[in-house]
This record gives structure tokens, C-alpha cells and sequence, in this order.
């Protein structure tokens, strides 16, 4: 299926480069990036976990997304993605759940972009990942400034704080790929 993709990102300047990631699979597989605004066949959510203020903003776009246009496919991705799956499913309207893993797989993990009645929810957990996993994107888009992921992850248990939870242990790009990027 080729069509028009529509990404929101919410969140940390690492959602922001994966989001670019992101698009350029779509881009790779025939998709056009339209402005969030515009009318779309798919609408990815790179969602951020941190605040309930963030998971909530999260689940009103969805929705929002969903009145305007309900025959579109709709996946929410990320830390509240990774963290709550089932909360987004349950959603009505959601097709797809991927966790901070398998975002980067999103066209292996769905075979088509049709619409069902339940979400197809892929979430893994990031207790054993040690892979640094996709990073190539210095796509500046509508920025001034590319972000270019080095780091992933945490090592610090804070009590309050979800990142390592949601993003796994600290894992960072190979310091040649980096300096040949």
C-alpha cells in the first residue's frame, strides 16, 4: 500500500529522531509525509511516557485524529506505547501498539495497514536488549537542527523516573559509526 503518512511526535529530542527514522521507512516503502494537519492513511504516534500529562495528550490526539478521519490506520509507538499497551488499545480506533523495540520494524511487524476491530499489540521487553538498534537519522525536517541519537536507555533506577522502564538499559552508538555519520 502506498499512501499518505502522518507522524506526531510527543516527547524527548531522541522521539524526535526516531520519528525521522521513522518516516524515512515509510518513505522507503512508497509512503508520501504529509503535515499531521492534513488528511492521511496512517498516523503514527511517537508517545512519551514521563508526565500523565504526556500519556494523556497522547490518547486525546489519538482520538482527535480518529473522529476527524476513522478509516485511517493509526499506530502509537514509544515510552507509553512500551509502558501501557493494553491502555492504548483498548482505544477504539487503534490498529497497532509497538513498543520502543519494535518501532524500528514496523513494516516486518505489519503485513498490511487495514483496519480490524482489535489492536495488534507488539511490545517486547527491553530487560535483555543490547542492541543500540536503528540511529541514521540526521533529517532536520521542519527543524532548525537534526537530532542524531547516540545513546539509548538508562542505568539509574530513580524512583520516580519511568526511563528505564521504557527504554532499557544504557546502550550507545559505536563511536566510529558516530563520527562517520
Amino acid at each position: 500500500m502506498n499512501g499518505k503518512v502522518a507522524l506526531y511526535t510527543l516527547g524527548c529530542k531522541l522521539n524526535f529522531s526516531e520519528s525521522s527514522t521513522i518516516g524515512n521507512q515509510f518513505l522507503s516503502n512508497g509512503f508520501e509525509i504529509v503535515d499531521f494537519k492534513e488528511k492521511a492513511d496512517v498516523y503514527v504516534f511517537n508517545s512519551c511516557a514521563v508526565t500523565e500529562n504526556a500519556e494523556r495528550e497522547c490518547r486525546q490526539l489519538v482520538r482527535r485524529v480518529l473522529r476527524k478521519n476513522p478509516e485511517a490506520f493509526v499506530i502509537v509507538t514509544g515510552c507509553y506505547a512500551q509502558l501501557r499497551p493494553e491502555e492504548i488499545g483498548d482505544i477504539n480506533g487503534v490498529d497497532a501498539v509497538l513498543g520502543n523495540n519494535e518501532k524500528f520494524n514496523l513494516f516486518a511487524i505489519l503485513d498490511d495497514f487495514k483496519k480490524s476491530k482489535l489492536a495488534c499489540i507488539h511490545v517486547g521487553s527491553l530487560n535483555s536488549v543490547t542492541d543500540f538498534g536503528e540511529a541514521h537519522s540526521t533529517d532536520a525536517d521542519s527543524r532548525t537542527r537534526a537530532f542524531f541519537k547516540i545513546q539509548d536507555g538508562c542505568d539509574y533506577k530513580c524512583t520516580f523516573c519511568t526511563i528505564p522502564l521504557a527504554r532499557g538499559s544504557s546502550r550507545s552508538m559505536n563511536p566510529q559509526y558516530a563520527v562517520d555519520e
